[in-house]
């Protein structure tokens, strides 16, 4: 087995808490926005964007302080939204090796990724962090890349590259060099140690990297030999690889209470699209999706669906989702949302030269939802029949796509038809000793000339619905030679005759 030499990539993203948070919230882009942190009055910045810097604002201001610059949008600190976009992060350097270590810091999302002998599928080292950048950026994040084949060279170069000047790769044994021009607030240096090499006149890792170990680590301790190998690309590590997690889910708190559901369709538009993005990345396809609301009234709302199959369709789930909604209203404003979504195997169909072409089941899926929208979730599916010698007796469960297996047909012998009549027709009888012998059905009288029953069922004695009925099943001729093969229930408890069936 043939041993790779190291390398590593580390995906660097700054300023990690607002990016969580602006991500799915395209509009703000644009805006200065600050992330303030804290319990009121003590609230301060703990992140902000590229614009909101522009505008002289640091970290560390109050509330106060930021109310004197004009139109810098301001929003509170979400961990669950940071926590769910770092998950997001981990499971897209997943995608280019299984082996990834997360090395997050307060403030930064950091993870290095090992991608020794990945050439073969991704390419060079340059073309896999350009793929991994263009994975990043869809998901609406910016980030860096640095490639070494030191651990902590690539950490560090990765905190020293800016947005203009994203990737950078570092061949092996020139660690040092690429190194040396870096800041050193790349190392996270403790107050005692930065005061230490500004008094020293020691401010870039080539001027570390210079100073006599011997020395250095008599005047500051062993932690010094550390830096001294940081600086130098020669301290080894032990890569301790965490597994991500696949979990089609996406969060937003909004700015405002929503009330208005054409607003909420909006925002759940980016949602899904970050959600199908990130479900074909894995040759996957949403097959259900929940959407739930938290509401101002300190309750929640969830709703699914789930169509007939597994698609990728937006414009097909944002019209399933408006329907459901419209018959199911949350009933109170909106200050928040997730999307969950359970994944499916892509539908596949294999279509012959001359075969017609089959409906979409979207059609399907989006004429159900309208027919629920009118009558009801209850009165919408196929029909199951029951245990039972009840009338009526059968329940609506929602349509299924079965499994598809070979069927082998058999030849059936044909048999009549039964038209069911609902609701049931009342008809006038005429008994001759306990058997009908004529009926009066839809204002024209029928003479009986074969009968067959009765059959009687009673039963749930148990419950309100106690039933015992005689069924017959008879053939009339009205006079004009009119031939009518029905079925009739009498209903020994209240007396009365019904048609419930016709055989055509």
């Amino acid at each position: 087995m043939t041993k790779h030499p190291e390398l590593y990539a580390c995906l660097y993203a700054r300023e990690f808490p607002a990016q969580a948070l602006l991500r799915l919230k395209p509009d703000l882009h644009d805006k200065p926005c600050v992330v303030m942190a804290g319990d009121p009055p003590l609230q301060q910045i703990c992140s902000l964007n590229k614009k909101a810097r522009g505008l002289g604002i640091t970290r560390g201001m109050t509330q106060v302080e930021v109310d004197t610059f004009p139109s810098v949008i301001v929003v509170p600190r979400s961990p669950n939204i940071e926590e769910l976009a770092r998950t997001i992060l981990l499971e897209c350097a997943g995608r280019f090796s299984p082996r990834v270590e997360d090395c997050s810091i307060d403030g930064a999302f950091l993870c290095a990724i090992d991608i020794a002998g990945t050439r073969s599928l991704f390419g060079p080292p340059e073309g896999l962090a350009q793929n991994l950048l263009a994975r990043v950026r869809a998901l609406g994040m910016t980030a860096c890349v640095a490639v070494s084949s030191n651990f902590h060279t690539a950490i560090a170069i990765a905190k020293g590259l800016s947005p203009k000047r994203a990737i950078k790769v570092v061949a092996a044994g020139e660690e040092q060099s690429a190194l040396a021009p870096l800041s050193l607030h790349v190392l996270d240096l403790t107050e005692k140690q930065a005061e230490i090499f500004s008094l020293w006149g020691i401010h870039t890792l080539g001027m570390l990297a210079a100073l006599p170990e011997k020395e250095l680590i008599a005047r500051m301790g062993q932690s010094a030999k550390r830096l001294w190998q940081l600086a130098r690309g020669e301290l080894q590590h032990l890569f301790q690889p965490v597994e991500p997690v696949f979990t089609l889910e996406e969060q937003m708190e909004l700015d405002s209470p929503v009330e208005l559901l054409d607003a909420l369709l909006f925002v759940v538009n980016v949602m899904l699209e970050q959600l199908i993005f990130r479900a074909t990345a894995r040759i996957l396809a949403l097959a259900s999706v929940t959407i739930t609301l938290k509401l101002e009234s300190g309750g929640t709302h969830a709703r699914t669906v789930r169509p007939a199959k597994p698609t990728n369709d937006k414009q097909f789930w944002i019209k399933l989702l408006h329907l459901d909604l419209e018959a199911h209203p949350p009933p109170a404003a909106i200050l928040a949302l997730t999307l969950t979504a359970e994944s499916g195997s892509t539908s596949k169909v294999q279509f012959g030269l001359f075969s017609p072409q089959l409906p979409e089941p979207s059609r399907l899926d989006v004429t159900l939802a309208r027919i629920r929208l009118i009558v009801g979730d209850e009165n919408v599916g196929r029909a199951v029949l029951e245990d039972t010698h009840a009338q009526e007796g059968f329940h609506l469960e929602p349509f299924t796509v079965p499994p598809i297996t070979s069927v082998k047909t058999e030849k059936t012998e044909l048999s009549s038809a039964l038209r069911q009549l609902r609701p049931a027709e009342p008809v006038s009888v005429t008994l001759q000793s306990k058997y009908p012998k004529s009926l009066v059905f839809r204002e024209r009288r029928y003479v009986v000339e074969h009968s067959y029953g009765p059959w009687v069922t009673a039963g749930e004695w148990w419950n309100l619905s106690l039933w015992e009925c005689e069924q017959w099943d008879l053939i009339a001729r009205a006079h004009d030679g009119l031939t009518l093969c029905c079925c009739l229930i009498h209903d020994l408890m209240q007396e009365q005759w019904q048609m419930v069936a016709l055989y055509d």
